[in-house]
């Protein structure tokens, strides 16, 4: 066994220093090696998925009077461990404390251990393609040390548990003495919306989410702001603790990622309050105070968050579109958000900018965004617009809902946002297990997704002649 070991810990040496040596016995050659890390994340992820499964079937989860079918604990095991937010039951009322324990704990997993694939992956990117991928627009951060992927765990481990405890102090104390919770109560509620804001999960205790907390700024400010670290991403997190006094010092990625966020916040804000101020079903009857809290944490919550303060199917449909707009972005790389990312969506307004100008080549803070991010950006996009369409065209048969709910619910799923108009439990069980393997490959597919793009990048040898066909 200790033979094995060493065999492992020496291939894996190989692997992020590129060396060329021969692969120990036991451990397949070493050309398919780049290809491996996302096969075995997925593998493992579905593991994981299916345990979480099993032990939400178990009596002990939900109860003799409540009990499971295989889709719903399916379900929410998945929309757990990907930090999706959807349920087809109410989490409070259905599961036991086991059940909720084990729907917390597979939040944690997701959260944290997609956000740790997600940086190691990233750095054997940066190892593979040195300064090239480095300026490229790919989830990385200059401050990382390639090889140092024990202290990559270990830094990861420290802000996300440091970000959910500071959350849970403040919750804690609020849902106590603001809201007349018993004290036990309240510091297991404060703990678990807590792990499931800066998770990005959106699962909450209460069948309401929490429209209960509504107007409170102890409750829904530090949990906006955990889920806006959260969907950073860990590598900005980083650049951030190290040099946030120094801008000029970030990473492209950062300085993209910021700046797109900043952006999708600020309008998704202005848009959501101004857009839901006088409906009478939402933040109508509110105090203008009130609006403005309720309006700001609606529009950061389609970012990937998930909780809701008001009925989402109250809303106008101007407001559901916009919400959809939010939702297929998501949050930052290698972070706990989901979507097609913020840096992606910077890279694509950025080519848009860059032809308008007629400039043959995309920049950005100084630095020219390469081809092979640009394609990436592209190759993803549209991708997710593919499955998007195609999954909500097979609810519209499905179902007798309309395009504005179903997308809403398919657009939820994909990004793993876990906001609803309150569709999902009603839905066919073949419907809710497509929005299972929606959520699951909305977690996991980007990360793989762009890391095979990058990693099966080869040198053409030869180029074919150019022509231009007719655009537009």
């Amino acid at each position: 066994m200790r033979d094995r070991l060493h065999g492992l810990r020496s291939w894996l040496m190989r692997l992020l220093h590129r060396e060329r040596a021969e692969t120990p016995p036991g451990i397949v050659g070493h050309r398919s090696s780049w290809s491996k890390p996302g096969r075995v994340f997925v593998m493992l992820f579905g593991t994981v998925a299916l345990i979480g499964t099993g032990l939400l079937l178990l009596p002990i989860a939900h109860g003799e009077e409540n009990g499971a079918t295989v889709v719903q604990a399916l379900f929410t095991a998945v929309s757990a461990l990907c930090v999706a937010g959807l349920a087809v039951v109410d989490i409070g009322a259905h599961w036991s404390v086991f059940g909720e324990l084990v729907i917390l704990t597979l939040i944690q997993i997701g959260g944290l251990g997609i956000m740790t694939l997600a940086s190691v992956l990233g750095l054997v990117v940066i190892r593979r393609f040195g300064l090239r991928m480095q300026l490229s627009v790919q989830t990385e951060s200059r401050t990382l040390n390639v090889g140092d992927a024990r202290g990559i765990v270990v830094r990861i481990l420290k802000v996300s548990l440091a970000c959910e405890a500071v959350t849970a102090a403040i919750l804690v104390p609020q849902m106590w003495l603001g809201h007349d919770m018993a004290l036990d109560t309240a510091l297991y509620s404060g703990t678990f919306h807590a792990v499931s804001a800066f998770n990005n999960a959106g699962l909450s205790l209460y069948g309401d989410s929490l429209t209960r907390f509504a107007g409170d700024p102890l409750i829904l400010v530090p949990t906006a702001v955990a889920s806006v670290l959260g969907g950073l991403g860990f590598p900005v997190l980083l650049e951030l603790r190290r040099h946030l006094t120094s801008p000029q010092r970030w990473s492209l990625h950062a300085k993209m990622t910021v700046c797109a966020s900043a952006l999708l916040f600020g309008g998704g804000m202005i848009a959501v309050t101004a857009l839901e101020w006088s409906n009478p079903h939402t933040l109508g009857p509110m105090p203008w105070q009130q609006k403005l809290l309720d309006g700001a944490f609606h529009g950061i919550m389609p970012r990937s968050g998930g909780f809701n303060v008001v009925d989402v199917g109250a809303m106008e449909s101007s407001t559901l579109f916009c919400t959809i707009m939010l939702m297929f972005v998501g949050g930052g790389s290698a972070g706990t958000a989901g979507g097609i990312k913020a840096a992606t969506f910077a890279v694509i307004g950025l080519v848009v900018w860059a032809e308008i100008r007629g400039h043959p080549n995309v920049h950005a803070f100084g630095r020219r965004v390469s081809s092979g991010a640009i394609r990436q950006a592209l190759s993803l996009t549209f991708l997710s617009m593919t499955v998007i369409a195609t999954a909500t065209i097979y609810l519209l048969i499905r179902t007798s809902y309309g395009l504005e709910q179903v997308m809403f619910e398919v657009v939820s799923a994909s990004g793993v946002v876990g906001l609803s108009t309150g569709i999902t439990p009603h839905l066919p069980e073949d419907v809710q297990v497509l929005l299972v393997i929606l959520m699951f490959a909305g977690r996991i597919g980007p990360i793989t997704f762009a890391s095979a793009l990058a990693l099966r990048e080869r040198t053409r040898r030869y180029d074919l002649p150019e022509a231009r066909p007719i655009i537009g």
